[in-house]
C-alpha cells in the first residue's frame, strides 16, 4: 500500500486543484452546455473534463489502486468486491450549483479501504476552498491561500439552538418537518459536499439527508467528517458504508460523533 501520509494527501488536494482549473474554464464561458444522464441528473462538459484529469492523474500516482467514477460506475460488482482499496471520485459535486453559477460545487476525492473512506478531498474551486483528511493525519481547510487550518466538529450544547444544514437544491416536506421535531433550530442552506463539511468545520450541528444520493456523493466529504469527529449514519444508527452490490446511499445523518443527546433526539423524532 502507498504511504498514508501529510505527503500522499497533498498529492490528492494538488489534483484536486487542477481538475478545479478546468471546470473554472468552462465555469467562466458564456455557455453552459448540459446534457441529461438516464436518471435525468445533468451532465456538463466540465464533468467530463474533470473526469478525464482525475482519472489520468491517479492511474500515473496510484498505478495499483483501481478507480470508481460517477462517469465512470459500470463496473460489475463481481470485480469490485474484490477491492480492499479503491479510489472513489464525484468530479464535479453539485451540477445544478454549477449550471446555476453560484459557486457551491465541488471535486470529491475519496481513498476507500474496505469499505471505509480513509482520504477525503473536497475542493470548491469557484470560492476556492478546499476540505481534505486523511486517518491518521487529521483534518484541514485551506481557503485561498491561506495556511491551512486543522478543524473539527463542535457538538450541540443541550438547550441551545441547533445548527443545521440544509441542501440548497434539494429541500422537501419531509426534512422540514423532521426538523420542526427537533425544537429551535438555525438552518444554513449550503450546495453539494460543502453541506458534510460545515459540521465537519464545527459550523453546524447536523445535516440531515432524505433524499436519493449514491457513494461517491458522500465518500470525501465522509472521510473529512470522521476524521474530524463526526458520524454519518442511516436511520438504524449504522455508519455508511462503500463499495456495496447497490451503489445507492441509505438515507442519513450528519453529527458530532460524541453528540448523544443530539442523536438520541434524533432518533425519538424519527421514531416517536
Amino acid at each position: 500500500m502507498y504511504p498514508l501520509n501529510m505527503n500522499m494527501l497533498l498529492e490528492i488536494v494538488k489534483l484536486a486543484h487542477c481538475a478545479g482549473e478546468a471546470i473554472m474554464t468552462i465555469y467562466s464561458g458564456d455557455e453552459i452546455d448540459t446534457t441529461y444522464k438516464a436518471d435525468s441528473s445533468p451532465l456538463t462538459l466540465a464533468d467530463l473534463k474533470s473526469h478525464q484529469i482525475i482519472i489520468a492523474s491517479l492511474q500515473k500516482l496510484t498505478p495499483k489502486i483501481p478507480i470508481l467514477s460517477e462517469e465512470a460506475a459500470t463496473i460489475p460488482y463481481s470485480t469490485r468486491r474484490l477491492w480492499t482499496y479503491y479510489w472513489l471520485i464525484d468530479p464535479l459535486d453539485g451540477t445544478k450549483e454549477f449550471i446555476k453559477r453560484n459557486g457551491e460545487f465541488t471535486v470529491n476525492i475519496a481513498l476507500i479501504k474496505d469499505g471505509i473512506p480513509i482520504i477525503g478531498v473536497v475542493y470548491a474551486p469557484a470560492i476556492k476552498v478546499c476540505y481534505y483528511a486523511a486517518k491518521e493525519v487529521g483534518a484541514f481547510v485551506q481557503r485561498n491561500n491561506d495556511i491551512a487550518a486543522p478543524i473539527e466538529v463542535k457538538p450541540h450544547v443541550i438547550d441551545k439552538t441547533i445548527k443545521v444544514v440544509t441542501s440548497r437544491s434539494h429541500s422537501d416536506t419531509r426534512t422540514t418537518a423532521l426538523l420542526e421535531k427537533l425544537g429551535a433550530y438555525e438552518a444554513i442552506s449550503m450546495g453539494s459536499s460543502l453541506k458534510f463539511c460545515l459540521v465537519a468545520e464545527g459550523k453546524a450541528h447536523l445535516y440531515i439527508r432524505l433524499g436519493p444520493t449514491m457513494e461517491w456523493d458522500t465518500a470525501a466529504a465522509h472521510a473529512i467528517v470522521n476524521i474530524a469527529g463526526g458520524l454519518i449514519c442511516d436511520f438504524t444508527g449504522h455508519e455508511l458504508h462503500y463499495n456495496k452490490e447497490d451503489l445507492h446511499n441509505p438515507e442519513f445523518f450528519v453529527l458530532p460523533e460524541a453528540n448523544t443527546s443530539l442523536h438520541k433526539l434524533i432518533q425519538a423524532s424519527i421514531n416517536p
